[in-house]
């Protein structure tokens, strides 16, 4: 029997999702929201199966290992485990330059 991870959240992350949901609310709304609604659930479903990510190929490239992806359309749900907590660390469009975009997120500090 697996045992439930706990799912981390940073503020900078939720701003990551605010951001992308922002972007077609005004123009797209029910778009906007099934975006949300699926990232979320996405995340949720890391509580029980959060070895299922890949490793993210840019980093493993780069010899930086242990943090894993998931992807819903477009984004990229950047994440890494630590014993019994999944800790987001970005949410991305895969769209944009994914190597400088990923820097830049991982950089940040988390509040």
């Amino acid at each position: 029997m697996s045992s439930e991870y706990n799912v981390i959240v940073p503020s900078v992350v939720k701003n990551d999702i605010e951001e992308i949901i922002l972007f077609y609310y005004n123009d797209r709304k029910d778009y906007a929201l099934k975006i949300y609604t699926n990232i979320v659930a996405r995340i949720e479903s890391l509580k029980m199966f959060p070895e299922k990510g890949r490793i993210i190929p840019e980093l493993e490239k780069n010899n930086i290992v242990g943090i894993r992806e998931l992807i819903e359309s477009y984004w990229r749900i950047i994440y890494r485990i630590d014993k019994n907590k999944v800790i987001l660390l970005a949410v991305i469009d895969g769209r944009r330059n994914v190597d400088d975009l990923l820097v830049k997120k991982l950089k940040r500090k988390f509040a």
